[in-house]
């Protein structure tokens, strides 16, 4: 190795090594497989470092890299010819509606990126693809609203949306849960 190779090796480390957990996190709540969630992170890992001399030092390295993951994940799924079935919106919106009408709480009062549990998976897992990207992006792993609409490569009005809709069926799908575990408040009636 060149001094160059020897620096570049050092700098891509010392940045994209300590996102490895999360990207694998991120990628296996996409995947919902372990095998496949690895083979995405380490394709990741290989063409963030062939680009790397792209990658302007002192930018956001997370958002760099969970693009990258996220472009794997939605390539790998189309050249798979394996698209989630489209949810109808109207029976999304059906579903909270019916939840709502049993006084459960807004989604506003349920922080979703702090719950941890099979059923708070579960309930991610059953999520629209689409939708369960916007949760892992902005409520998981903390990107802003514009860094997760690039990395998602969307419109950040459709990341707005997304969320709206994945929020109001992941706190129907979690409202039992969230008030066993005290993060939410029981309504008196």
């Amino acid at each position: 190795m060149t001094r160059s190779d020897t620096q570049k090796r050092a700098d891509f480390e010392t940045v994209a090594v300590p996102l490895m957990g999360a990207l694998y996190q991120t990628a296996l709540s996409l995947t919902r497989q372990p095998d496949d969630a690895s083979d995405i992170v380490q394709e990741t890992f290989l063409r963030a470092y062939r680009t790397f001399d792209n990658f302007r030092a002192g930018t956001n390295a997370r958002a760099w890299m969970f693009t990258i993951l996220y472009s794997v994940f939605t390539n790998r799924r189309k050249k798979a010819g394996r698209e989630d079935a489209n949810v109808p919106i109207e029976e999304l919106e059906a579903k909270y509606w019916q939840f709502a009408a049993s006084a459960g709480p807004s989604p506003d009062e349920v922080d979703f990126g702090q719950l941890k549990s099979a059923e708070v998976e579960a309930a991610l897992n059953a999520l629209p693809e689409t939708f369960r990207s916007a949760v892992l992006m902005v409520d998981v792993n903390e990107f802003s609203y514009d860094e997760a609409a690039a990395a998602l490569a969307c419109p950040v009005g459709t990341l707005r949306s997304r969320l709206f809709r994945a929020r109001r069926l992941l706190a129907a799908a979690l409202h039992d849960y969230a008030r066993r575990e005290g993060y939410t408040r029981s309504k008196e009636r």
